[in-house]
């Protein structure tokens, strides 16, 4: 019966303990290909190309979830990015150039390291209409500061009374400076029923830590199960004497298997005359199934006389139009 008793306990505690351990790893990924016209008014004329992640970044990620027990979990991602067209890299070459952090999660928080997108990108997929993707993307004419840090610090808040944030700070690794190519990241999200808010941070610091570029924005949806409104205010600063601001309006209707998109934005230069732009964007999805969707979308981004941004050259416009095919595995 002793005996019976001890392999009992002894086959119970074995379970615990694989239990506390469970290993959890899944593959998954995006591949997205479509072709574009683009005119960015240049003198050679309008380019055809086949490109690859026009809806979102193709990729292939592995994602793993580690329970240590007592409420706490050991986290990694690992995020490669490739271009579909011609099967190379992404990211300028990186092997996991889109994520690569490893980090441990409680019911206080999660923290983690490596390679990460920054909080105010994750801000603006929020509230922009194309989410971050299609022709117009919201990040063409609001900074998102190259959308990832490397050496990346970050903390997320767990969420609570329909608020969410995180906070990131980028090591800019170089000695005697620690304010040298430093980055700082803060976010906030707040939902509740059909309204969403969020504000956003970040502040770069250039290589000798002399001056830095900051962004403020503050933006938000309200949905009216018909259609969703969208909203943001961005203000720069920074690096000599940059002084812009970007508000950028929109909507998007569901209905069905049909998704129509559409927004503004315009950039105002408060240190320069004549260095304004302003950005038109349409965009329609088909979801042939839950994983698969077809997609066109449009963008026009005009400059006045002394700016280019998009364009070749100052004063130009820049246009885009795109269709494609988005399947998510």
């Amino acid at each position: 019966m002793k005996k019976k008793q001890v392999l009992i306990a002894t086959a119970v505690a074995l379970t615990s303990c694989m239990a506390a351990a469970q290993t959890s790893v899944s593959i998954y990924g995006v591949a997205d290909m479509g072709i574009v016209r683009q005119d960015n008014g240049g003198p050679a004329g309008a380019v055809w190309r086949l490109d690859s992640g026009m809806h979102s970044g193709s990729r292939i990620g592995f994602r793993g979830v580690e329970d240590l027990g007592g409420g706490l979990s050991a986290l990694f991602v690992l995020e490669n990015g490739h271009n579909l067209d011609a099967g190379t890299a992404a990211q300028g070459g990186l092997l996991f150039g889109r994520q690569a952090w490893v980090g441990l999660g409680s019911a206080v928080g999660t923290v983690k390291f490596g390679r990460q997108i920054t909080p105010i990108h994750n801000a603006l997929g929020v509230i922009d209409p194309m989410a971050t993707g299609l022709a117009g993307d919201i990040s063409r004419i609001i900074n998102s500061y190259g959308v990832r840090m490397n050496n990346t610090v970050n903390y997320t808040l767990p969420k609570l009374a329909g608020i969410s944030g995180e906070l990131a700070y980028g090591l800019g690794e170089v000695a005697g400076d620690s304010s040298a190519s430093r980055q700082i990241g803060l976010a906030l999200n707040y939902t509740n029923g059909p309204v969403v808010a969020q504000f956003a941070f970040h502040e770069a610091e250039n290589p000798t830590g002399t001056d830095s570029a900051r962004t403020t924005l503050l933006g938000g949806v309200y949905n009216f199960t018909v259609a969703r409104l969208h909203a943001a205010y961005a203000v720069n600063r920074g690096l000599g004497t940059l002084d812009t601001r970007d508000a950028m309006i929109g909507a998007s209707v569901p209905f069905g298997a049909h998704s129509f998109m559409v927004s503004y934005i315009h950039k105002e230069d408060k240190a320069r005359a004549d260095a304004d732009a302003d950005q038109i964007n349409l965009a329609y999805t088909y979801a042939l199934s839950k994983r698969t969707n077809l997609y066109t979308s449009y963008s026009r981004t005009s400059n006045d006389s002394v700016v280019s941004y998009l364009a070749a050259r100052p004063g130009a416009t820049d246009k885009v139009i795109n269709a494609g095919i988005r399947h998510r595995f």
